[in-house]
């Protein structure tokens, strides 16, 4: 169910990127705003890992620096079948996680320092079982495109928003938005493609959690991480770009006022019990 409604919102998501690109050029600007989007997803596909790694910090550890994490995530990534990913550290007492690459032949974990310090061995399994759960399904590639569209459209909109102010719209063409269409398109079409971002980061998370319970084989485990990272995000918030909250296993961001409909991620509290209900 969660693989439909993901293809459903991806759909949604190519649907106003393309929508955006007719009201600026007709079928040029649709062709355009494709090209564009192909080019964005092209670039995050090799580089976003890379990217997203530096900007927190990341330090690569082996089993001489962190030998319990390591260790844990050798063995998860055996159960997996998957080849064993890079491990990373980000230095910060901010305890959180996430994972990362374009595949599984392509993977990289991180940890924050401080929820080394703050779980115990089971519950950190249940941690690292999630983010390869992420693995697994690809997540970080679908969050990636999905994330890159939107991206997309915001750029297609502020376009938009200044060819009808200043003339350049098509508002003499019978096929076009007009002034004050082009300008309520224009707001109105990034906050639909933010929403449905949100929501399909919100669909990966449930299944990252199954995954992870099923690969750990130890949900109530996960459910107490779960319920931990929860709570210190609130005590100790991370210094997190926006653009990535939704790779991490809990929002860096939640100890901010943020809407239901503009978290990348379930409530905890309903993951919880579903981990729960999983153990029964």
């Amino acid at each position: 169910m969660h693989h439909v409604k993901t293809a459903i919102f991806l759909a949604i998501l190519t649907a106003i990127l393309i929508g955006l690109g007719g009201a600026l050029g007709g079928k040029t600007g649709m062709v355009i705003a494709l090209m564009l989007a192909g080019a964005m997803n092209f670039l995050a596909y090799w580089y976003s890992d890379r990217i997203v790694l530096s900007m927190y910090g990341a330090q690569e550890v082996g089993p001489a620096e962190a030998p319990d994490l390591y260790s844990i995530v050798a063995e998860l990534a055996r159960r997996a079948n998957i080849p064993m990913p890079r491990v990373y550290i980000i230095p910060t007492e901010a305890p959180n996680a996430f994972a990362t690459g374009r595949s599984p032949q392509h993977a990289a974990v991180a940890a924050t320092a401080g929820i080394l310090r703050i779980l115990n061995r089971d519950e950190l399994m249940g941690v690292m079982a999630h983010e390869l759960g992420h693995v697994l399904h690809r997540d970080t590639l679908i969050a990636t495109i999905a994330a890159t569209i939107a991206g997309a459209v915001s750029m297609l909109a502020n376009w938009l928003q200044w060819a009808v102010l200043f003339g350049m719209g098509r508002s003499d063409d019978e096929e076009g938005p007009g002034l004050a269409g082009g300008i309520l398109m224009a707001i109105i079409a990034p906050i639909a493609a933010t929403l449905v971002q949100m929501a399909v980061s919100r669909s990966r998370e449930y299944l990252a959690d199954e995954a992870g319970a099923q690969l750990s084989g130890k949900p109530l485990a996960l459910a107490s991480a779960l319920a931990k990272l929860h709570q210190a995000a609130h005590m100790i918030p991370m210094d997190a770009n926006p653009a990535t909250a939704h790779l991490f296993i809990v929002n860096p961001l939640s100890g901010r006022s943020l809407a239901n409909l503009f978290s990348t991620h379930p409530p905890v509290e309903e993951r919880i019990a579903r981990l729960r209900a999983m153990a029964i």
